[in-house]
């Protein structure tokens, strides 16, 4: 297809084996949101909400470094998000893809628009935290969140490119990931940048930008993502702290509202996390507490039952990186998606 509108449905694309055109998609729409699954009906509703007559779909942010907000995205914007992504990845028109993450969501809504626009032969499965549990089917390129790519790990052989995000990969997984045949990819992307605008294969360190996408950074040393055709305002400042590499490649360092201000040292609780990875059996956060002789310390939190912990483990550490409390909550709060609040956690 020559320049894809939101009006358009490729020719190639399928949904479960059926091709569908934009009255078939409508259909199945209200058939998903009148006798469908519990989770067919958001992709009803998502689909209707696509195909009216509005050019924006309004999305929910996720909460994670704040308030949730619903914010109103440009449906061209979105198209040219999955263009891009095409592009970066080398997607056809024909791949096979995986959908298995919730249409609530944006990287949810992204799989099924990139399918739409790129002429993808999409299967669409429960987005549940086993979702290739039974499927023997090969598949060109999927998305998941980490938690599903580890669980997915014996059946990963059968997709040649997965995209991982919404939240950290652990270097555990990392490890067992790179064993792997696929390509596997960690992404970078927020709601407001419609998902993911960079990525990087696992192992690597550097994130690469999508097309069309430049980066620079602010005062703070935090990222500033520059997207024309995908943002709205064309930019968006994060709080995010990197290290540009060049106007396409950037390392990112941690988030400037989680530094810690210790005696005057400042500690990314990021880098203490991924250097304290796969030590502790559990899942677990770094944060910091008011200290009255410096300012700031370091604190683990720890989920589950309290336990006595081998303070060997912090022998990784650099001696202002050793927590000086070790905290226990029986479950994280999160948000719907599974991105640990660790503000909320800790009190």
């Amino acid at each position: 297809m020559i320049n894809p509108t939101y009006e358009n449905v490729h020719n190639h694309f399928k949904l479960n084996g059926f091709h569908l055109n934009r009255e078939d998609l409508c259909r199945v729409a209200y058939s998903f949101i009148k006798e469908g699954e519990d989770f067919e009906k958001p992709v009803g509703d998502f689909l209707l909400d696509w195909f009216d007559s509005k050019p924006y779909i309004e999305m929910q942010t996720s909460g994670s470094t704040g308030i949730p907000k619903t914010i109103k995205v440009d449906k061209q914007a979105m198209v040219n998000s999955a263009i891009a992504t095409g592009d970066f990845f080398g997607l056809q028109s024909g791949n096979r893809a995986l959908q298995c993450l919730p249409v609530k969501y944006v990287a949810g809504k992204m799989m099924l628009i990139r399918s739409i626009v790129l002429g993808l032969d999409l299967d669409y499965v429960a987005p549940t935290s086993h979702p290739m549990k039974g499927l023997e089917d090969k598949y060109d390129f999927a998305a998941m969140v980490p938690m599903q790519a580890q669980n997915s790990l014996k059946e990963l052989q059968n997709v040649k490119k997965l995209i991982v995000g919404g939240a950290r990969i652990s270097a555990s997984l990392e490890k067992e990931l790179m064993k792997l045949p696929t390509e596997v990819y960690e992404t970078y992307g927020m709601t407001e940048t419609i998902t993911h605008i960079a990525a990087k294969k696992v192992g690597e360190e550097v994130f690469t930008v999508l097309p069309h996408v430049t980066i620079s950074y602010d005062d703070r040393n935090c990222l500033v993502i520059h997207a024309p055709k995908i943002i709205a305002e064309d930019t968006v400042v994060t709080n995010d702290l990197v290290e540009l590499v060049n106007e396409n490649q950037f390392k990112f360092l941690g988030r400037i509202d989680n530094v810690i201000n210790s005696g005057g040292i400042k500690i990314m609780p990021e880098q203490v996390e991924q250097k304290l990875d796969g030590k502790l059996d559990r899942r677990f956060f770094i944060t910091s507490k008011e200290d009255k002789e410096l300012g700031e310390k370091v604190v683990l939190i720890v989920e589950g039952d309290s336990f006595a912990i081998d303070t060997a483990i912090f022998d990784c550490l650099d001696k202002y990186e050793h927590p000086r409390e070790i905290l226990f909550v029986s479950k994280f709060k999160e948000t719907e998606n599974g991105k640990v609040l660790r503000k909320e956690s800790l009190k």
